[in-house]
Order: structure tokens, then sequence, then C-alpha cells
């Protein structure tokens, strides 16, 4: 940690304070160090990152975007450098290792001129790897699929620190990354079910529940559904059948365009409910997407088959030995400490802290909750303060607004 602080200091003109000392402790243990905004992550990281390099096992800091990944491997290159350590960074469709001697003249930004482009298997051969969540998952999956070893990349899960912890390890922790190609399946079923629901009678032949997002036939919607396809038993053999007439009525029932998807340019695209963001390229599966496809009329594209999938609480509990930052930690402790072994530290900060955080204010209804909040909005704007507002979907911003 000494030898770092000196190179730090030598090369980037910058001292580790005592704080950011036991904030790399955490990390070496084992740990999770909370540091509140702006007490220097990224430095801080550099300490247990250096000191498990030494290994000659590889390092992985995990980041939540390919800039802040390019970013921190470019600006601390010059200490590794220093230090003898070599240090890579993975991005989307590219790598890229530090070298002193490399001049890349697009680089905007200075600091990130000495980043040379090498294969992912080079990056991965770094002492040091930088990288989002998302590559070091793929990669992963890959490597799973590669029909000869010199193709795989990765050489091994030894030691990990993740950036903003809380939303990489338990937000996103049981997202799953997928690997799947187009199936073969012929397209034109869905349009055929869709047809067949579209002679049904939502008073008689099937029952919706909106709040449990569920739907089905009734026994009189299920004899009429044998009539139309010209079978005497419709649960007796064909299931694909019976699986995709349940989404096709999903489909009709349940799902609402301009709600929860729209259609552009020919396409669905789904509008994420708590945001209501459109996300481009994410598709509903088990059928629902094509079911929604044939509904609207548009190009039914193909079902895809997964081929490799892992969450991000499966792959990171592979590491020998993993740690995290964030400035916000502490809340969520205890489920760290249940589904990683992973213990919280606080990190007190380097100067007296000079912002108030306020204790949370609970109301016994939404009403006298939103009357309140209505109030300190108004008072504040009196102030000619701007006021940033937060509601957790599009339903209460507009009632708020």
């Amino acid at each position: 940690f000494a030898l770092v602080r000196e190179a730090t200091n030598r090369t980037l003109g910058m001292r580790h304070f005592d704080v950011q000392l036991m904030g790399g402790v955490a990390l070496h243990q084992g740990k999770i160090a909370e540091q509140k905004t702006g007490e220097g992550k990224t430095l801080t990281a550099v300490l247990a990152v250096y000191l498990n390099s030494i290994t000659g096992k590889g390092v992985h800091v995990v980041t939540v975007n390919d800039y802040l990944a390019r970013r921190d491997a470019g600006w601390n290159g010059p200490i590794y450098e220093a230090l003898g350590v070599s240090v890579a960074v993975i991005v989307h469709e590219q790598a890229y290792l530090y070298d002193a001697k490399y001049n890349n003249k697009d680089a905007a930004d200075k600091r990130l001129k000495k980043l040379k482009p090498v294969s992912r298997k080079e990056a991965y051969a770094a002492d040091i790897t930088y990288g989002t969540n998302n590559e070091f998952g793929f990669d992963y999956l890959r490597d799973n699929m590669a029909l000869a070893l010199e193709n795989k990349v990765q050489r091994g899960h030894y030691f990990a620190i993740v950036d903003e912890v809380d939303s990489i390890l338990i937000d996103e922790a049981r997202t799953p990354l997928i690997i799947s190609r187009p199936d073969q399946e012929p397209t034109q079923k869905y349009s055929k079910f869709k047809q067949i629901i579209d002679k049904l009678d939502a008073e008689t032949d099937y029952v919706v529940d909106e709040k449990l997002k569920t739907s089905h036939l009734t026994d009189q919607g299920i004899i009429k559904v044998e009539k139309l396809l010209g079978v005497d038993n419709l649960f007796e053999k064909d299931y694909s059948a019976l699986h995709h007439l349940e989404e096709a009525l999903k489909a009709r029932a349940l799902f609402q365009l301009d709600r929860d998807y729209v259609v552009r340019d020919g396409e669905v695209i789904i509008v994420d409910e708590f945001t209501g963001r459109l996300m481009p390229g994410r598709r509903y599966s088990g059928g629902l997407h094509q079911a929604i496809e044939a509904k609207e009329g548009v190009r039914i594209q193909q079902e895809s088959q997964t081929l490799a999938t892992v969450s991000f609480q499966n792959y990171f509990r592979m590491y020998e030995k993993l740690a995290g930052m964030t400035g916000t930690a502490a809340t969520e402790a205890e489920e760290f400490h249940k589904i990683y072994k992973l213990d919280v530290v606080i990190i007190p900060t380097n100067r007296t802290m000079q912002r108030k955080d306020h204790a949370d204010a609970i109301y016994k209804t939404q009403v006298a909750k939103y009357n309140a909040v209505a109030e300190e909005i108004a008072k504040i704007h009196e102030t000619g303060q701007p006021v940033l507002v937060g509601p957790t979907s599009i339903e209460k911003n507009e009632f708020l607004s």
C-alpha cells in the first residue's frame, strides 16, 4: 500500500488519504467499502488491485459502463506501469492494453491516448483487467461454448472488485445474460392462433384477471376452440398448440398498444413499466412477442433458442475472492451477507460531511404523502431553487405533476 501511495504521488501528483487506505484494506479483505460520493473510490481500488495482481492470477475490476472502464484504466495506467504490472480494458466488441509507448492521436481525452487495441485474450492475460459486468459475463458464456481451448479468452476467476456493487449484485443480480439463436420453427402458426382468439367472446369464452395479469379459457371457450381447430380434446396431445393459444389470448386480453408496447417502423417495442422508456432489442419470451406481432399485423420474427445463460449473481459467486465499492451499501448489508457472504465496512469521509441527509418522512396515506410533497415543492419553488421529483412510475408521475 505504501508503494502504491508513493507511485501515485510520483506519477499523478496525488497522495492517498488515510481513509482511502482504510478502504483499500476493506477491499483486500474481500469486503464492501462504503465511501461517500466524491471520496475517490477509483484511487482507493488501486491499492487492493495492485496487491492482488502480484499473485499473477489476474484481477478483474468491474464497472457499470464502457466509459468508466476505459477511463479508470487510462487514468490509473501510469501508476500500474510504474509498479511494473500490466493493465487492460474489455469493452463492447473491443479490448485495449495500457502501453506508455503507444499514442492514439484520435483519443479526445489525453489520458486515454495510451490505450492500444489488442485481442480479448491478451486483455485477459494482463495482470489487471477493467471491464463491465456484461462483458465479463458474456465472455464467460462464450468460453463455455468454445470448441477448442485456444478459443477461450478468460483464464479464471480469482479476485474481482465490483464498482457500484449494490446496482450490479443486488438490483441486477437476477438479470440473466443470454446467448441465443433464431429457432427454425415456421411463424404462420401465430397468425392462425390469433384468428382463433379473435373469434372468441370476451363475455363468455375467457376470463381475465388484470391484477394478477392472467387470462384463461372458460369451459365454453375450450369447446369453441376445439370446434375451430377440429379436434376432440384440446388437452390430449398437442401441448404446443395449447401454449400458443394461451399466449395469443394474453396478447389480446392483457397487453395494450401504447401502454405495454408501441409499434414503430413495423416492430413491436416493449415499454418499461417502471420508467416508461422504450426498450428496443428486448423481446418477450415464450412466443408472447410473436403473438403480439400477429395481433398488430407486423412481420413476425422467429422465436429464439437459448444456447447459454448465467445470472450476475451466479457469475460473481464463482470468484475465489469478491469485493465491492459504492456510496450506498449499508442499507443492503443483510442481503450482501446472505447471498455473497460479503460484509459492509463504512469508511469515514476525509473531511467532515457538509451535506445534511435527512431521515425519511413516513405518512399514513398516499394522499397525505402527496399533499406534503406538493407543499414542500411549493415552498422550495418560492425561493427560486429548482426541484427534482422522482416518482417510481409513469402513473404516479402524471398524478403528482
